[in-house]
């Protein structure tokens, strides 16, 4: 008897340290402060700036920075093609051992979005592939392509504010199959026509985690075509 709690209670101990040692804050609510940028350069032509910074926890806890321009073509006002350059930073353990290196990542990317309405609902379909140049800490570095469907919902409340909703699906084009889905939702406010904000609830589905983030996003439109002429 002696024997057998002696057993248990080492089993026990080693299960809950190993649970957590892998503590990856699957449990904390994280903040995304997101800030996105459109700059008119001719009737078709436009430069697309963002930046991003991500936490596992809120407001702290630094996950990841993503910085990524595009330069875009109008078709029309409801169909948009872009290239598009991302650099990003990935912290990739919720905790922070001393001496810890970040993963770098150059990307690549190319998409094309249609925009449809019906009735008050806008959507709008982002089509994308990703070539991604990873560099990891231990010193391995990883070609890896990706593609990825978004599906974004916008209903108005009035002339300020509306609703919006997405649903995006990343899907490897190698191993593991399923990358991941994102499922958001938010208020916004148009503070003008060329100046918004959302603040919205999004889950992030992964193959075995699950993260829910609080995020924080600004949008601003701006025309250079003035200036370029001058």
């Amino acid at each position: 008897m002696k024997k057998a709690y002696f057993l248990f209670t080492i089993i026990t101990l080693s299960t809950t340290t190993l649970l957590y040692s892998q503590d990856n804050g699957e449990k904390r609510l994280g903040s995304w402060a997101m800030l996105f940028t459109n700059n008119k350069l001719s009737e078709t032509f436009s430069l697309h700036a963002e930046a991003q910074y991500r936490n596992y926890e809120f407001s702290k806890n630094f996950n990841q920075l993503l910085l990524r321009t595009a330069l875009n073509y109008d078709f029309s006002e409801k169909a948009t093609a872009s290239f598009g350059y991302g650099y990003i930073t990935t912290d990739g353990t919720f905790e922070e051992p001393q001496g810890e290196e970040n993963t770098t990542e150059h990307r690549l990317y190319e998409q094309f979005v249609l925009r449809n309405s019906l009735g008050k609902f806008k959507f709008s379909h982002r089509y994308r592939l990703e070539q991604r140049f990873i560099n990891r800490p231990q010193g391995e570095n990883n070609t890896e392509h990706r593609a990825r469907y978004f599906l974004r919902v916008t209903y108005p409340l009035n002339d300020a504010w509306f609703l919006t909703a997405y649903d995006e699906v990343f899907i490897n084009l190698q191993n593991d199959f399923f990358g991941q889905n994102r499922l958001y939702g938010a208020l916004g406010y148009n503070f003008s026509p060329n100046l918004s904000m959302q603040m919205g609830y999004l889950k992030n589905d992964f193959s075995v985690d699950t993260f829910d983030r609080f995020q924080v996003a600004v949008f601003i439109k701006t025309d250079l075509r003035k200036k370029i002429k001058n």
